[in-house]
C-alpha cells in the first residue's frame, strides 16, 4: 500500500511538472510574440517621430533659402500652421536685431541656440519646455534667422504604433514630455503588476536629441490562460493515460507471475504428495514382493502337481507389484522438485520489493499494511530464485490469510531481511491470533493444517525447499505480542564455509 501511495504522488508530480512546463512554454512563447510585436511598433513611432523632426529641419532650411527680399515683402511663413499642425509659431529676425515675439526670458536661449546653428551649419535646440509640450527649434541664416516653436501634443504615435496599453514619453535633461498614458491612462508601468517591455532610442535627427520611451506591462489578463489551461487538462489526461497502461501491464505481469508461481507450487505440492503417498506405500508393496518370494520358494520346494499353477500366479503377483513401485517410484521422480539445482545470488532488498509488488491488489483488498526492509540494502544470498520465491510468496499468503482474523485497521505485514554473520536471515512478522500451542510442534509436518480445505502441504514444502538450498525455515509466535514470524535462514553469498549450511 505505502508502494502505492508513493506511485500515485510520483504520477501526480508527473503531470503538475508537465504542466507546469507545457504552461511555462506556452506563457514564454506568448511572451516572445509580445515583445516581437512591441518592438516593432516602437520603432515604427520611433521612425514616425524622427520623420517628423526631419521635417522640421527641412522647413527651417526651406526658409533659409527662400529669404524674402525685404520687411516688407511680406511673411508667408506664418501660414505653415496650416499645413503642418504642430507649427504653433515662426519667428525671423534680419541684421543685428534681437528676437521679438518671445519672452524675454527666452531671448538669451534663441541667441545661442542661432550661434549653435551657425557653428554647425544645420538647426538648432532653443528654449525646450516638455512639461508644457513645447520647443523652439532655430535655424542661422544670412540676412535671416528663423525659429519654429514646436507643439508635441499634435505630434501623436501613429496609428501603426504601440496600442493603447503601452506608454510613450519623449525625454531630455530631466524633462519628460508623455506622448500616450497607456490603457490606464497612468502615464507610468513601473508599479503595474505583470513583467514589462522596454524600449529607448534617441530620434534620428541631430537637432532634435530627444530621448523616446516607450513602455508596455503584459498585464496577467493578457497571459494566453486558456491555452495553458487547455494543456494542463491534455497533460492530466496524458499522464492519467500512461499511468493506466502502465498499471494494466503490470497487473498483466503480475498476472502472469502469480500464474507461474501457481503452477510451481501446484506441482511442487503434488511433488510432496506423490513423495507422501510413496513413502506410505512402499513399506505394504515391500511386504507384498517379500510374501510373494517367500510363496514362490516354498511352492518350488514342495514339488506337487499343483505347484507350477501356484507359482506362475505368485510370479504374475511379484511382477504388478513391482510394477507397482516402479510407477510410485517414476511418479516421485517426475513431480518432486529438483535436486542439485544450481545456486545463484539472490538480492534479497529486490526480492522483498518484486514480492510486495506483485502482491499487492490482494493486500490492498485485505487492507493489510505492509512494508519491507534490509539491513544492509546490498544483502545478497546463495539460493535457488524459484525455490525462494515460492518460499516468500507461500509465507505472505499465510499471513494474508491469518490477518483476516483481526480488525483491519489492527492488519499489518511486515518483512525484514538482515545479515547475521555469514548467514542472510528473513522473517515475515504478522500481527494476526498468532499459532496455537498444540499447532507449534507439528507446523511443518505434511497434511496437518489448521485451516479448513487446506492440504497442509504448503510449510512442509517450504522447509524442503528451504533444507534444499541450505538454509532452514523455522516458525513461532512474536515475542512481545500478538501474531506469527517466520524465520528463513540461508548463506550469504561469498559466504560459503563449512559452517554455513542448515543449522
Amino acid at each position: 500500500m505505502r508502494h502505492a501511495a508513493i506511485a500515485r504522488v510520483g504520477w501526480l508530480l508527473a503531470a503538475v511538472l508537465l504542466a507546469a512546463a507545457g504552461s511555462l512554454a506556452i506563457a514564454l512563447r506568448a511572451f516572445g510574440e509580445h515583445r516581437a510585436r512591441f518592438e516593432t511598433e516602437a520603432r515604427i513611432v520611433h521612425r514616425v517621430l524622427s520623420q517628423h523632426a526631419a521635417q522640421h529641419d527641412a522647413i527651417l532650411a526651406t526658409l533659409a533659402l527662400l529669404q524674402p527680399a525685404s520687411e516688407g515683402s511680406g511673411a508667408p511663413e506664418q501660414r505653415l500652421a496650416a499645413l503642418y499642425p504642430q507649427v504653433l509659431q515662426v519667428l525671423r529676425r534680419s541684421g543685428t536685431g534681437p528676437w521679438s515675439g518671445v519672452p524675454a526670458q527666452d531671448v538669451p536661449a534663441l541667441a545661442a541656440a542661432e550661434a549653435a546653428s551657425r557653428a554647425a551649419g544645420r538647426a538648432a535646440l532653443g528654449p525646450v519646455d516638455l512639461a508644457a509640450g513645447r520647443y523652439w527649434l532655430v535655424r542661422s541664416g544670412d540676412p535671416t534667422s528663423y525659429a519654429l516653436r514646436i507643439d508635441l501634443t499634435a505630434l501623436p504615435p501613429s496609428a501603426e504604433g504601440p496600442p493603447g496599453a503601452a506608454v510613450v514619453w519623449l525625454e531630455r535633461a530631466g524633462q519628460r514630455f508623455t506622448l500616450q498614458r497607456g490603457a490606464g491612462g497612468e502615464g507610468d508601468t513601473a508599479a503595474s503588476p505583470g513583467p514589462r517591455l522596454d524600449f529607448a532610442k534617441t530620434l534620428a535627427a541631430q537637432s532634435q536629441p530627444f530621448d523616446l520611451r516607450v513602455s508596455e506591462h503584459i498585464g496577467w489578463a493578457r497571459w494566453p490562460w486558456a491555452w495553458m489551461l487547455a494543456w494542463s487538462v491534455l497533460s492530466a489526461l496524458s499522464v492519467a493515460a500512461v499511468a493506466a497502461w502502465l498499471h494494466q501491464r503490470a497487473e498483466q505481469r503480475r498476472n502472469r507471475e502469480l500464474l507461474r508461481l501457481g503452477q510451481v507450487g501446484r506441482l511442487n505440492a503434488l511433488g510432496e504428495l506423490a513423495a507422501g503417498i510413496a513413502h506410505e506405500l512402499n513399506q505394504p508393496l515391500t511386504a507384498v514382493l517379500a510374501s510373494t518370494a517367500a510363496a514362490q520358494r516354498l511352492l518350488a520346494d514342495e514339488g506337487r502337481e499343483a505347484l507350477p499353477q501356484a507359482q506362475g500366479a505368485m510370479a504374475q503377483a511379484a511382477q504388478q507389484a513391482r510394477r507397482a513401485a516402479d510407477v510410485l517410484a517414476r511418479l516421485r521422480r517426475l513431480v518432486e522438485p529438483a535436486a542439485g539445482s544450481t545456486p545463484q545470488t539472490v538480492p534479497l532488498a529486490a526480492l522483498l520489493d518484486a514480492a510486495l509488488d506483485l502482491r499487492q491488489p490482494e493486500l490492498e483488498r485485505a487492507g493489510v499494511q505492509a512494508s519491507a526492509r534490509c539491513e544492509p540494502p546490498d544483502l545478497r544470498v546463495t539460493a535457488d530464485p524459484v525455490a525462494l520465491e515460492q518460499i516468500v510468496h507461500n509465507l505472505i499468503g499465510n499471513a494474508v490469510q491469518a490477518l483476516q482474523q483481526v480488525a483491519s485497521a489492527d492488519r499489518r505485514l511486515e518483512l525484514v531481511a538482515e545479515a547475521a554473520g555469514a548467514r542472510g536471515v528473513l522473517t515475515v512478522q504478522d500481527s494476526g491470533p498468532g499459532i496455537a500451542p498444540e499447532a507449534l510442534p507439528r507446523l511443518f509436518e505434511p497434511f496437518f493444517t489448521t485451516r479448513d480445505g487446506g492440504l497442509g502441504l504448503g510449510l512442509s514444502l517450504c522447509e524442503t525447499l528451504a533444507a534444499g538450498m541450505g538454509g532452514r525455515l523455522s516458525g513461532a509466535n512474536a515475542a512481545g505480542g500478538r501474531g506469527a514470524v517466520f524465520t528463513l535462514e540461508l548463506p550469504r553469498a561469498g559466504n560459503e564455509g563449512p559452517g554455513d549450511g542448515a543449522r
